[in-house]
């Protein structure tokens, strides 16, 4: 059986040990954190399955964390807060959440919606958010509209183009194969050869960077594939 690894971001120690119980007792092994430090010195010990995120932490915030998170990782986020306000739901759902939960809440509808995710996020490709911003808005991805900017200007791409460059984005820093490429952006049913993969990525370059021959977003990794390197932007 894979064990599945939780981190629980949570100042409040009672909370933690209500989470903590719930979860082993339901086959999960709980980890906890209570600082946004400790939690990304955990993060990066472990590799997590989903983590509960309390946004009011002691030394950072923890829509910070979150987008740190989603920087290197699409691993699954609840948020477990006490602002109750739409647009603080609204802009957590932004900035990658996959689910918030009010506080006071219900431990076993928490667990409920951690199971839920888990079964809907088993072999499933989804990008980490619908809405990307690099640079101070250099390039602006939004996934909503389908619609890809640079410096303002809206760049035609490709369905194909688009395609793999939401796949690239999607996973943080992952390099892909070209075959990797082909299976989550062209599908199985795609029947070219593998190296149109370079072209598209040629031409995303011309499209994207403001130096196709230095580029600053999709780099090559020699021997093995590409990968999206960015830097996202904060808000």
């Amino acid at each position: 059986m894979n064990e599945k690894l939780i981190l629980i971001i949570e100042d409040e120690k009672k909370i933690i040990e209500v989470i903590h119980s719930y979860l082993n007792k339901s086959g999960y092994k709980a980890f906890y954190a209570l600082t946004g430090k400790d939690a990304i010195e955990l993060f990066r010990l472990h590799k997590f399955s989903l983590v509960i995120l309390d946004l009011m932490l002691p030394d950072i915030p923890g829509e910070e964390i979150c987008i740190r998170l989603r920087k290197i990782s699409r691993v699954p986020i609840i948020i477990l807060t006490a602002k109750t306000e739409e647009i603080d739901k609204l802009y957590g759902f932004k900035i990658g959440a996959d689910d918030y939960i009010e506080k006071p809440f219900s431990p076993k509808e928490l667990l409920a919606r951690i199971d839920a995710i888990f079964r809907r996020s088993s072999n499933e490709f989804k990008p980490v958010g619908n809405y990307f911003s690099f640079y101070k808005d250099e390039l602006v991805i939004d996934n909503i509209k389908r619609q890809v900017k640079v410096k303002g200007k809206i760049i035609n791409l490709t369905p194909d183009e688009y395609k793999i460059l939401i796949t690239l984005i999607s996973y943080p820093q992952k390099v892909f194969s070209r075959d990797e490429i082909i299976t989550h952006a062209l599908g199985n049913d795609y029947t070219g050869f593998d190296r149109i993969i370079d072209t598209h990525i040629k031409n995303l370059r011309k499209k994207l960077e403001p130096d196709p021959e230095n580029p600053k977003y999709i780099f090559t990794i020699y021997g093995s594939g590409y990968c999206f390197k960015g830097e996202y932007d904060q808000t």
